[in-house]
């Protein structure tokens, strides 16, 4: 679960991190009431993407008046496709040095990696293409946590302040402890920000939290209804399906996100352009397959759709019946390709056998006859 920067920095506040004490507003007249009170302040989109600053979605207004244009410009925005409907209003810092700081999920080494960089700010996408070496990369063994020697250690290598050492390593303490409590997957804050008078402060926030833990986390559930990017997203939330849009014209379901992101791939090497990534997971019966259909074919980009099951609790058979199941509840005016191997596959592609969907033997051959059919 993604959360905006505003709800990020309330659960870093929550272990004592030093957060400007900022509000939301979702319209202009909101922002202006805001800055009222708060004086001169930044106005920053509140969307689930990075690059805002550079996307013209973070501004400075010097009076309530000005506040309420530059959020009226701000709501409403597109930014990376994502629309703008809350600002974060918070007053202007003075700011004299940029850090970055950040603990992410690393899947390879099995532990939370912390990285530092004496070169944050809204560049730091940049830095870590062409200059790798300036973010500290560090593990923290989970058995022992991140102890104050292997903070003040990456502060060093990193370049942090030495001067703002004590005030610095708090911050990267509460961050981890922030990261544990919640049971984030990534933890980031771009800038931590050293001001004109000295004062340490967490000036952004980027969480994510992970799924599976929310249960222990009753309290961040109001969350969960902005974490949606889009309605198909909400969507396939609300019917339990694993979906990610990706915006091509060629829909993919399959049993299992090794074979559905395998599926993606031969598409893409195919010369094609998925549309989306959906996962019916294992033991899907008939009317977990007409659900994934008819999200991914409420997608009008969709030109065309492949099925790749691969039967082990899945059974080829109740996924050929959810297929007809589909075709009598929906009108389906694409090309569709099967792929059935496995549990109950001679089932399931007799069930199959003379109705409007198209059978394959193979991915590679279900990803060019895909294109041929919508060529058509």
């Amino acid at each position: 679960m993604k959360l905006h920067e505003y709800q990020g920095k309330e659960l870093f506040r929550s272990v004592g991190l030093p957060v400007p004490n900022g509000e939301v507003a979702g319209a202009p007249d909101q922002a202006a009431a805001i800055a009222e009170r708060l004086g001169r302040v930044v106005i920053k989109a509140q969307v689930h993407v990075g690059g805002r600053g550079k996307a013209g979605g973070v501004k400075v207004a010097a009076t309530p008046e000005e506040a309420r244009q530059v959020a009226g410009r701000i709501l409403g925005m597109d930014i990376k496709g994502l629309t703008v409907h809350k600002v974060l209003v918070e007053p202007a810092l003075d700011i004299q040095t940029e850090y970055y700081a950040g603990i992410v999920n690393d899947r390879a080494s099995k532990r939370f990696i912390l990285m530092l960089s004496s070169m944050g700010g809204v560049d730091i996408e940049d830095v870590a293409h062409s200059n790798p070496e300036a973010i500290i990369r560090l593990p923290i063994d989970p058995a022992y946590g991140l102890l104050d020697f292997v903070v003040y250690q990456a502060m060093r290598d990193a370049g942090f302040s030495g001067a703002k050492s004590r005030e610095l390593g708090r911050v990267l303490k509460g961050l981890y402890e922030a990261l544990v409590r919640y049971d984030c997957l990534l933890a980031e804050i771009n800038p931590l920000v050293i001001t004109g008078d000295g004062q340490v402060v967490v000036a952004d926030a980027k969480v994510d939290i992970d799924d599976n833990a929310l249960f222990r986390h009753r309290d961040l559930l109001p969350y969960r209804e902005e974490s949606f990017d889009n309605e198909m997203d909400r969507q396939a939330t609300e019917q339990g399906l694993t979906y990610v849009h990706l915006g091509g014209d060629i829909g993919v379901i399959g049993n299992g996100a090794g074979l559905v992101m395998n599926t993606l791939d031969v598409v893409t090497a195919s010369g094609g352009k998925p549309a989306n990534f959906l996962d019916i997971g294992g033991g899907a019966q008939a009317d977990q397959v007409v659900k994934a259909m008819t999200m991914v074919l409420s997608d009008s980009a969709v030109k065309g759709l492949i099925f790749n099951i691969f039967g082990g609790i899945t059974r080829c058979d109740e996924v050929a019946k959810g297929m007809l199941e589909a075709a009598d509840q929906m009108d389906i005016r694409v090309p569709v390709v099967v792929r059935l191997a496995g549990t109950q596959e001679e089932a399931g592609s007799e069930l199959l056998r003379g109705s409007r969907y198209v059978p394959v033997a193979s991915v590679q051959e279900a990803a060019g006859k895909i294109q041929e059919l919508i060529a058509r």
